[in-house]
């Protein structure tokens, strides 16, 4: 099912949310629509399955998501969301910092296994849930039933205040400049509490480095002096027995030189008879000369001996020192070089301790001063725009049934000990629902009923100012009936104009509203049970609106009705 819909003067510009597939999903096949700009609204029986577009939507997303998301005897579920970022600058950029970037175009797709593992895709391209988190927060804002529960948190109240604001990015730096300050500060801190034990560490250092100060360790120089110092521990035996060996080699008499001068002599005579044996004769001349060249080694090396003590003795010494510090130090002798650097590092990195202190002091300092000053910034840009938000909320809460109701943003500051990332103040929504009673927060309100009500006007008028084109709204409107439900849906078309708007509905006074009507019928059939959404044409909408008046039995005058409300929208 394919809808379109023409821009309108004072319509928005560009479809955020331009097409959505869905194959496999819960009760779904599939289903393929394109989606229009302004209001469209959502309607169906009970059970049908009307908020299944909605879950769709949220799973591309990013929300969590499982095994029974997968329709049954599917092997996977498969949603895919186009939209038309020409007029988001924050998710251009947001793709184009990732290479993500497509000519304005963004295409989430989200692959749910029948195991409840998931697979997430962002312009084709194999994406973390988490980045389509960032990105759909961009994109979408859906408002569900459970932000009635959700209002109730002063946390959620600071949240809209700033989204209202604009002040988000104030917000954020703020956090940042708290958690640097935190940092810096408990830096500070340690190192002041501590500098008893770090004076106390780093006199320990000063002797441990004094002790290898004087024997300056070199990597891998005690391999070498043991090696040498046991050449020089059997020097006597070295030289009696090369002495003996030189003698049979090239000194003795016959020497081994000696007796392959005559071998090598008598192989040149029977060479001149037989030239077969010139390979022998050639091997036993390069004998004769390597006999040669090893005789010649062997002498430089006896001559090389040292019988010096005096060399042996300090050798001794050295090797010595290597594992008495080793011993000392609980480390093999080898490393006692980088011991040494190690030991180093740590006393120049605790070593100054008052100026160190007094640097770390001055920079928890600088960090609070920056804290303090974005917190300021930010506290006056809340309180500049709490006023508006609350004259916008009772503005749209009065006429949903509530005409004495007055809604305000209350801004507490807090002492210094209670500073935090939040900033410098609480914030809280407090509603006054009838004129003389005392304004209360909102989870004092006792009526189901009147929460209901603030919640949707609370999300109205924060939707109004956010700078996502794409607005949500799944039933907000449980617990509301009557003439508050035509102002619910004269509000939704309101903002229709200026934003996409999509809302699922059980009211008929508020799918009457809608620019665009989206039906969605439940069907089973042969054990398997689907469902289907259709964009209606004009006089599907009036049955369906009728349907929704007075149930099953549609009569001339309820038809009337319908038409009735479809023409007070358009008017």
């Amino acid at each position: 099912m394919v809808a379109h819909s023409q821009d309108q003067p004072g319509a928005i510009t560009s479809t955020m949310l331009t097409h959505i597939n869905i194959r496999n999903f819960a009760i779904v096949e599939q289903l393929d629509l394109d989606i229009p700009n302004k209001l469209t609204v959502v309607t169906g029986e009970t059970g049908a399955g009307k908020s299944i577009m909605i879950d769709a939507l949220g799973l591309a997303l990013g929300n969590r998501a499982d095994s029974g998301s997968v329709r049954h005897s599917a092997d996977k579920a498969e949603i895919l969301a186009t939209f038309d970022v020409h007029n988001n600058p924050a998710a251009r950029s947001w793709l184009q910092a990732r290479d993500l970037d497509a000519d304005h175009e963004c295409i989430l797709r989200r692959v749910i296994a029948a195991d409840g593992r998931s697979r997430a895709y962002i312009n084709g391209t194999p994406s973390p849930i988490q980045s389509l988190k960032e990105l759909g927060e961009m994109l979408v804002s859906i408002h569900g039933q459970h932000e009635h529960q959700a209002l109730l948190r002063r946390d959620t109240h600071r949240l809209l205040l700033d989204e209202f604001a604009g002040l988000n990015q104030q917000a954020k730096a703020v956090a940042d400049a708290f958690r640097h300050w935190q940092t810096a500060q408990q830096a500070f801190e340690h190192f002041r509490d501590h500098a008893k034990e770090m004076q106390d560490r780093a006199d320990l250092l000063r002797f441990q480095i004094n002790e290898l100060d004087e024997l300056k360790p070199v990597a891998g120089e005690l391999a070498t002096l043991e090696a040498e110092h046991k050449k020089l521990s059997n020097v006597e035996s070295l030289l009696s027995r090369g002495q003996q060996a030189l003698t049979g080699l090239s000194e003795g008499d016959p020497s081994l030189v000696d007796q392959t001068h005559s071998v090598l002599h008598l192989l040149k005579d029977m060479l001149d008879e037989d030239p077969g044996l010139k390979e022998m004769t050639e091997l036993v001349e390069s004998a004769r000369i390597q006999l040669d060249e090893a005789g010649t080694s062997l002498r430089h090396y006896l001559d090389s001996l040292d019988l010096d003590p005096e060399h042996y003795q300090t050798l001794d010494s050295r090797i010595a020192a290597y594992f008495h510090l080793g011993r000392k130090h609980r480390v093999d002798p080898q490393q006692l070089a980088e011991l040494w650097h190690e030991l180093q590092t740590e006393l120049d990195a605790i070593d100054g301790g008052e100026e160190k202190l007094a640097k770390l002091e001055q920079a928890a300092e600088a960090a609070r001063t920056a804290y303090l000053a974005a917190a300021t910034k930010l506290s006056k840009g809340r309180a500049k725009e709490a006023k508006k938000l609350g004259k916008l909320i009772t503005e749209k809460v009065q006429p949903l049934g509530m005409p004495g109701a007055e809604f305000q943003v209350d801004l507490q500051p807090l002492s210094t000990e209670q500073y935090s990332a939040n900033g410098l103040e609480t914030v809280e929504f407090i509603v006054r629902t009838n004129p003389g009673q005392p304004a209360k927060p909102l989870n004092k309100v006792a009526s189901g009923g009147e929460l209901s009500r603030i919640s949707l006007a609370i999300q109205v008028a924060c939707a109004a100012k956010t700078n996502v084109a794409t607005l949500v709204f799944d039933e907000v409107d449980v617990g509301i009936g009557g003439g508050v439900a035509q102002i619910v849906g004269q509000l939704l078309r309101e903002l229709g104009h200026h934003n996409q708007v999509m809302c699922v509905t059980h009211l008929p006074q508020v799918a009457a509203q809608g620019h665009t009507h989206l039906h969605v019928n439940k069907q089973t059939s042969k054990n398997q049970t689907h469902t289907d959404i259709a964009k209606l044409s004009q006089d599907e909408k009036v049955a369906e609106i009728a349907r929704m008046l007075g149930g099953l039995k549609i009569s001339e005058q309820t038809l009337a009705h319908a038409r009735e409300l479809i023409e007070e929208s358009q008017a």
